[in-house]
């Protein structure tokens, strides 16, 4: 890690307020963002970093405070008006067009041509150099719909750059990535700090931030609690500031799994995603599948929930056969599955939060209107014992924090008493309380005796839940282990060998 920059603020944010429907999001916030710097903006969900974030980015205007930009106040910043300033972001969801090349995403809205006419062979090689100046090596003409997690960022961010973008503001960079994409991801933003580029850095993940930070602003309830050089912090430290004590997620002890079989999957293969994949869970017990980001494990959900038909395998749940291809007969039968993607499959983001935690009890799933008083005192329990929080009211879903979100989601299907679970990356996104609230919710399925499917790209999330652990490579199974058999470590490297095979 570089030291710290030494020229001026390119950024220097005083006082910022900003509220939304008389609930403040953010408080008297400062920041100084300097250039050849990467400073990591850390909190949990709803501490008001996306509300910073939107602040800085034009999106939202602030009440009261100033947002200077080399020294000259912008008041009334917009979108555009950052863009021309150089402050970029690249959300956690990729804009990419899908049906375009790597070089025209790059250079959409700048093509070079005369005339109307459009000089093809000099948007790849603009192109080219855009990634090439970043040490990007992804080839233009490919379709942006068949690219990786890790290289949609990558381009996302050669074409921010390209565009001037002297501060960059990444979201969750690395999140669902495996540990050799999330490592590429890391490189890049190296090199743009060594290129001078003000980065701001937003994750979750404790250790990365203090792996690849040189400054750290901790938010909490839209107030800054500490803003220092990364070095100052530690894991502990930092934890303390971003929820304001101790947060600890340990192994629980449960009750010994059943002997009898929750779940049986045998024989599950669909085209090259999924090969011959088996695995059996116990009442009570927690088996993980763990591989990276977007092997079989990403498969699972549509396979199971019944939005897909495979082309061989057989499913039962408490030993009745479960056709596959029908999501009424998966649920029927007891069997819940969890998304891991909540923005496009789990929720509604229109409807109010009571609204989608309702969704999956009869009762309101087979209404077309409903007493608002009526959905709100049924929520009401799900909000409190789920530990939903809203900034104000009953808003739309998508207005919640992503930990928030995820608690909705979780409940929505939790609160129907399933019989077997699978759950898909249930922490993606969330901060390290919420985190730990999953996991414990997790613990809780378990030892009401539901058998519980575990689909995770993390291995400490395996280390803290599982009982068993399946590790996957290239739609394959390729190693089984008790969880008290082996250690972090071992998992580790039997996930990158499986990976290498």
């Amino acid at each position: 890690m570089s030291g710290l920059a030494t020229k001026g603020p390119v950024v220097r944010v005083r006082g910022v307020t900003k509220s939304f429907g008389g609930a403040a999001a953010l408080r008297d916030v400062d920041l100084d963002l300097h250039p050849g710097e990467i400073h990591a903006l850390m909190g949990m969900n709803g501490a008001g970093k996306s509300t910073l974030v939107q602040v800085l980015s034009g999106v939202h205007q602030a009440d009261r405070g100033t947002v200077e930009v080399d020294g000259h106040a912008e008041h009334g910043l917009t979108v555009r008006r950052a863009r021309r300033l150089g402050i970029s972001f690249v959300p956690q969801r990729r804009e990419l067009a899908a049906g375009l090349t790597v070089a025209e995403n790059i250079m959409l809205g700048d093509l070079p041509g005369r005339r109307g006419i459009v000089r093809w062979s000099a948007i790849d090689a603009q192109a080219r150099q855009a990634l090439s100046d970043l040490g990007i090596d992804i080839d233009v003409r490919r379709p942006a719909g068949e690219l990786t997690v890790a290289e949609q960022t990558m381009v996302e961010v050669a074409r921010e750059v390209r565009r001037g973008g002297r501060v960059l503001i990444l979201d969750e960079p690395t999140a669902c990535l495996s540990t050799e994409a999330a490592e590429q991801i890391r490189t890049l933003v190296r090199t743009l700090r060594d290129e001078g580029v003000a980065v701001v850095y937003i994750s979750h993940y404790i250790g990365e931030v203090m792996g690849i930070a040189d400054r750290v602003t901790v938010l909490r309830d839209g107030g800054v609690v500490r803003s220092a050089p990364a070095n100052e912090f530690d894991a502990a430290s930092l934890v303390r500031a971003m929820v304001g004590r101790d947060v600890v997620s340990t192994r629980r002890e449960r009750p010994a799994p059943q002997d009898e079989l929750g779940l049986s999957v045998r024989g599950l293969s669909r085209g090259r995603a999924i090969r011959d994949f088996s695995v059996h869970v116990r009442k009570g017990e927690v088996v993980a599948v763990l591989g990276p980001a977007g092997d079989a494990q990403a498969g699972l959900f549509d396979l199971l929930s019944g939005r897909v038909r495979p082309d061989a395998g057989e499913l039962r749940v408490d030993g009745a056969a479960v056709p596959f291809g029908k999501v009424p007969a998966s649920l029927a039968s007891g069997l819940r599955c969890v998304t891991g993607d909540r923005r496009t499959l789990g929720l509604v983001p229109e409807l109010s939060v009571d609204e989608n935690l309702m969704l999956a009890g009869d009762r309101f799933a087979r209404r077309r209107w409903h007493r608002g008083g009526d959905l709100a005192r049924r929520a009401a329990p799900l909000r409190t014992s789920y530990g939903v929080v809203a900034l104000a009211g009953n808003p739309p879903v998508a207005a919640l924090s992503g930990g928030n979100q995820q608690k909705v989601l979780l409940a929505k299907w939790l609160q129907t008493e399933p019989a077997v679970c699978f759950l898909e990356d249930p922490t993606n996104g969330v901060d390290i309380a919420a985190m730990a609230d999953i996991h414990a919710l997790v613990d809780d399925l378990a030892g009401r005796g539901v058998a519980v499917l575990l689909a995770s790209s993390s291995a400490e999330e395996v280390m803290r839940l599982a009982d068993r652990v399946v590790v996957v490579s290239a739609g394959r199974a390729v190693a089984e282990h008790d969880i008290a058999a082996i250690s972090h470590d071992e998992l580790v490297a039997t996930a990158l060998k499986g990976q290498s095979q």
